[in-house]
């Protein structure tokens, strides 16, 4: 709010002169170096119907093929088909995770017979395959079960603005950044899935997960592994400004859905027919080199369609000039100091 209202202040002094529409060179030489005008029309809209930051892939290495790999605190299932004397406990009542085989602190396991069964770091297949070759000389032709019936060893967290954050185990199913988001109760409404970030090996990934969801990219829902800390962070205010002669000046808010510049004016207010001059309606958006100024004249519908197909950006400040036109230089020069004053704030608040 502070910032509206300084946009409000500098704007109040613009009120005088008039203004040549549409901007010619000449009143675009006369301009700072490091502004550049752009009048929207048919020709060049579709350029600006695109978010202004699209989703990036990650930069998370991608995981490798998910290959369950047994851990301390495991707990083993083992079967022997025909000899329940092997199988513990006894009997037909028994539950795996209470007396199923534990993997211990050295990474391995008691088994009747064999004796201390390496375990850690080899998939079941593995263990089951060396079962078999040591009760061979026991008994004839076994055939061996074993499964992981405990997910102990192996943990990734979630946490931040999720339904409910949690510790999730790894199983021999592969775990993806969104079904472990969906198993901590899914996004919560002040949830930014554009900024999800995940803690690996001391480093942290940025993951855009709206990416994913909405663009379809792949790499933006990766493969998690062990050791691995999901955070949702909660969504920033990310808003534009619609200043000048519309009914409401307000800031729109952009973080959850794309805005167009017609929607924002319509959200408003729209445009004060006795006072405004539609023919002078401004977009300034800033850029690491300067500011662009977007001209767009709403006098007739064709300019209103027009808007409809230009998306709104962060920082973008919308101004609707006053009748009898202003000066254009006084416009853009009373306004970019604190198009410029905004967008550091927010640069060093980021």
């Amino acid at each position: 709010m502070f910032f509206a209202l300084a946009l409000c202040g500098a704007l109040s002094g613009c009120a005088t002169g008039f203004v040549r529409f549409p901007v010619t060179e000449e009143g675009q030489s006369k301009l700072p170096a490091d502004v550049q005008v752009i009048r929207l029309d048919s020709s060049n809209i579709a350029s600006f119907s695109q978010p202004a930051r699209p989703p990036q892939p990650t930069t998370l290495p991608p995981a490798r093929d998910w290959d369950y790999r047994i851990g301390e605190g495991d707990v083993l299932s083992v079967v022997v088909f025909d000899h329940p004397e092997l199988t513990l406990p006894l009997g037909d009542e028994r539950g795996a995770l209470d007396f199923g085989f534990r993997v211990q602190s050295d990474g391995t396991f008691f088994y009747p017979f064999i004796g201390q069964v390496a375990a850690r770091g080899r998939r079941p297949e593995e263990v089951r395959a060396d079962l078999t070759r040591q009760l061979a000389d026991y008994i004839s032709d076994p055939q061996l079960e074993v499964r992981v019936t405990g997910f102990n060893s192996q943990r990734v967290v979630v946490a931040g603005e999720v339904g409910t954050p949690n510790r999730q185990p790894l199983t021999t199913i592969p775990l993806t950044l969104i079904e472990a988001v969906n198993a901590a109760g899914g996004l919560t409404e002040l949830a930014d899935a554009e900024r999800v970030t995940v803690q690996r090996g001391g480093r942290l990934y940025r993951v855009d997960l709206d990416g994913f969801l909405t663009a379809g990219i792949a790499r933006n829902n990766p493969l998690l592994i062990a050791g691995d800390t999901v955070a949702v962070p909660r969504r920033r205010a990310e808003e534009a400004y619609i200043l000048g002669e519309v009914d409401t000046p307000s800031p729109v808010d952009l973080s959850q859905e794309p805005i167009t510049l017609t929607q924002a004016v319509a959200r408003s207010g729209g445009i004060d027919e006795l006072r405004a001059d539609a023919r002078g309606l401004f977009v300034f958006r800033g850029r690491e080199e300067g500011i662009t100024v977007f001209q767009l004249d709403v006098s007739s519908p064709g300019g209103m369609l027009l808007g409809t197909r230009f998306l709104l950006a962060p920082r973008d400040v919308v101004y609707i000039t006053r009748s009898p036109l202003q000066r254009w230089n006084d416009t853009i020069t009373g306004i970019l100091p604190t198009v410029r004053t905004v967008g550091q704030i927010d640069d060093i608040g980021d």
